[in-house]
Formats: C-alpha cells, sequence, structure tokens
C-alpha cells in the first residue's frame, strides 16, 4: 500500500473503530470522540499493519523480554476510551500518565487544550525515547515525557487533576495520591486476588482520614507494571509437577503441601443450575468468588503435559479455590438452547465434595442477589489503618495499602 493509498485508509479505519466503541457505549463523550478521530493511532503504532493497529478490541504489543513475555503495549482503542470516560479530563486540567507509549498522551493532550498539561512517565528509556519522538514528529510538543519509577514522586509536577496509570498494577503507590489535588481522580488497571478492572476513584474524607472510594470499576487486562511496585504472582504446582499450576495473588496458603495427594482422589463433579449467556459479563460473578472464598485463586494447565487430571474449559485461566487439602475450579457447558452456558465445579481431594457445595453455594447466592447488580465499591486505605475502620466484605492487604471490597447496600 502506497503513502497515497494508507493515510485515507486508515481514516475510513478510524473512523470505524470509532463508530463501533459510539454504539456499543464506550465513548459516550463528544470531546473523547473527536480526540480518538484526530489522532493517528497507526503512526504510534507503527510496525503494526493498519489492520491491526485499529482492531476495536486488540491491543498492539510493542515489547517483550526474551522469554516471550509482553513488556509494553499500545492498548486497544476500547481499553483506551473506557479509561478516559472514566477519568473525565477536561479543558485545562493537568494530567499524570503513568505508563506511557505516546497515543494515550496524544489523546489527554487533545483533551486538556492549550491550556492544560499532560506528563507521561515510564520507567523503560526505550519506551520513553519512542514516545517523545512519536510525540514530536506528531505535532504535540507541550506533552512532557519522563524517564523515571513513578512509584515514587516526579521532580517539579506539583499536584495534578487526574492520575492515568495505563500498566497493570497491584499496589497503590503513595505518591500517586501525594500528586493529586484534593478532589482529584486516580484511574488505574487494579489487580485484585489475581482480577483486574480499571477502577477511577475519587478521594473521600472519612472519621478517621481521606481515602480513595471507586466511582466506577471495568473489566479490563494489563501489561504489569515494573519497577518498585512490581509484584508476581505465586505459583502452586500441585503434586509438585508443572502440569497443574494454581496461582495466588496474595500469597500461598499457609500449608500448601496439604494438597499434595489430592490429584489421587476421584474427581467430584457437580453442576450448579447457574446459566449465563453467552455474551454476559460475569464480572460481579468473578468479585463473588474473590470476595466469599478466602482461598481464591486462578488455575492453569500445561498442554503439553496435561494427562486429563482436571479438565478446565480454557486450560490457561479458570477460576479456582484452595480449601485445606483439597482443590476446585468452574467449568462450563452449553445448554439445550446453545445460547446459554451453564457453571459447574469439579473438585479434587479428601474433602471435594464439601469444597463444591461451597463454591456452588456462591455461585446460587450471586445469581440470587448480585446478577446483573452493581460491581462491589472498591476502597484504598493506608497500610496500618485498623481493621475496625475498615467497613468491608474482604480486605486485601498490601505493601502500601488494604484494599476493601464491599457489596452495596440496597
Amino acid at each position: 500500500m502506497t503513502n497515497a493509498t494508507v493515510e485515507p485508509e486508515a481514516t475510513r479505519l478510524r473512523n470505524k473503530v470509532v463508530d463501533e466503541l459510539c454504539a456499543d457505549g464506550t465513548i459516550s463523550s463528544p470531546e473523547i470522540e473527536a480526540a480518538m478521530r484526530k489522532v493517528p493511532r497507526h503512526q504510534f503504532t507503527p510496525d503494526a499493519p493498519l489492520d491491526k493497529a485499529y482492531d476495536t478490541y486488540a491491543a498492539v504489543i510493542t515489547k517483550t523480554d526474551e522469554y516471550g513475555v509482553q513488556l509494553s503495549s499500545v492498548s486497544a482503542p476500547q481499553i483506551q476510551a473506557m479509561m478516559l470516560e472514566q477519568a473525565k479530563v477536561r479543558p485545562g486540567m493537568r494530567v499524570l500518565e503513568i505508563g506511557s507509549g505516546g497515543l494515550n498522551a496524544a489523546y489527554l493532550a487533545e483533551l486538556v487544550g492549550v491550556d492544560g498539561q499532560v506528563v507521561t512517565v515510564d520507567i523503560d528509556p526505550a519506551v520513553t525515547d519512542r514516545a517523545s519522538r512519536l510525540l514530536e514528529e506528531h505535532g504535540y510538543h507541550r506533552v512532557r515525557v519522563v524517564t523515571a519509577d513513578a512509584a515514587e514522586p516526579i521532580p517539579g509536577l506539583g499536584e495534578v487533576d487526574v492520575v492515568m496509570v495505563t500498566a497493570g498494577a497491584w499496589d497503590i503507590a503513595p505518591a500517586w495520591i501525594a500528586q493529586l489535588k484534593q478532589g482529584g481522580r486516580l484511574v488505574v488497571p487494579l489487580r485484585m486476588r489475581g482480577l483486574t478492572r480499571s477502577v477511577a476513584f475519587t478521594q473521600v474524607t472519612g472519621e478517621h482520614g481521606t481515602y480513595l472510594e471507586s466511582e466506577s470499576a471495568r473489566i479490563c487486562g494489563f501489561v504489569p507494571m515494573q519497577g518498585s511496585t512490581a509484584h508476581r504472582e505465586e505459583l502452586l504446582l500441585v503434586n509438585g509437577t508443572p502440569e497443574i499450576g494454581l496461582k495466588f495473588d496474595d500469597g500461598l496458603p499457609a500449608d500448601p503441601h496439604r494438597l499434595d495427594n489430592a490429584v489421587t482422589t476421584p474427581r467430584h463433579e457437580l453442576w450448579t443450575g447457574v446459566t449465563v449467556g453467552v455474551q454476559e459479563l460475569i464480572d460481579t460473578l468473578q468479585m463473588a468468588m474473590a470476595i466469599s472464598l478466602p482461598g481464591f485463586c486462578t488455575m492453569a494447565v500445561d498442554e503439553d503435559l496435561d494427562t486429563g487430571l482436571v479438565a478446565p474449559v480454557n486450560k490457561r485461566f479458570a477460576l479456582a479455590a484452595v480449601e485445606d487439602d483439597s482443590f476446585a475450579y468452574l467449568v462450563t457447558r452449553r445448554t439445550e438452547d446453545n445460547k446459554h452456558v451453564e457453571y459447574g465445579v469439579h473438585a479434587l481431594g479428601p474433602h471435594a465434595k464439601q469444597l463444591a457445595d461451597k463454591i456452588a453455594d456462591v455461585l446460587r447466592d450471586w445469581k440470587a442477589n448480585r446478577r446483573g447488580g452493581p460491581s462491589p465499591v472498591i476502597r484504598v486505605y493506608p497500610a496500618g489503618t485498623p481493621d475496625e475502620q475498615i467497613p468491608a466484605d474482604r480486605v486485601i492487604d498490601k505493601v502500601h495499602s488494604r484494599i476493601s471490597l464491599s457489596w452495596p447496600t440496597a
């Protein structure tokens, strides 16, 4: 394709993406619509074919390590639009973006206008060099690009109206809150018990001090953050072999070796009668399990070593839980109308039936009380905040913060 034909085709594809995002409700703001129609996304993903650059729901990977692990990417248009809507950026605002690449900073620059300011930060100099070059080439000279670990305060930044994190975060760095104006907004893809949500937080002052409270939370996936706030899940290999791995986001069970003989027992299988539409979002179902089950985790099976001991529908990711000497995971099967799936539970170990029943009860409670309802309220308190000052259905302890999950009261 020649340069004379690239730009018209890129414009057509860009408008098609924005049309799709307006139609599905991801974009509701005319300002965000205008910014995404204007900024040439493909110019910020120069190594990607046009159809990949303008795939509405897929990211473009820009850097991997020697093992193929993704280190940097340009998020899918749907994710970028969603987070921009959550951020509520207005003309004249000062915005700090954590996790650079150039494209999102260009969108932000369009939204803040000539009276606003955008500072974009990344720990990787290769990423910031690339972002600086692309922003300069396409006229976004006023965006300040900084190479730094954004877990620390950015020199000379001062306070900002919005902190937007565009890398997957396990914890909330105190510097992000410290640099936020009173009443400001933090938008961050936050990982909680292995589940990632893009959360828009605002500051709330209560009886015992200031904390963050979620205004919205949306399912998403992001390349994990690097630097001092990086955090890896811990892997428990069932029976000591790499065939079955249970991933724990906040520490392994107290005595993981109790699972060593779980796979020597027959697999207990239970169908719950809980069905969902094939396209139905199950974000609240995932959160219900994360809140209700102390041993919540995710399970993956090595396909090269798979002997059939477990049979998840998705071998790379299955919702799971451990309790003492037994573990269990969710499965699905199509219903007769082929428009729904039914949830089931497979469990292994001496107390497989009891654990399967417990998980089935969580699913049935979700169906009766949470399905179609609001997501849990997510609050962020400083580390060390006493339990009695944190009303919650589940508290997750991080290094710098305590994250509370609470179902909204009627």
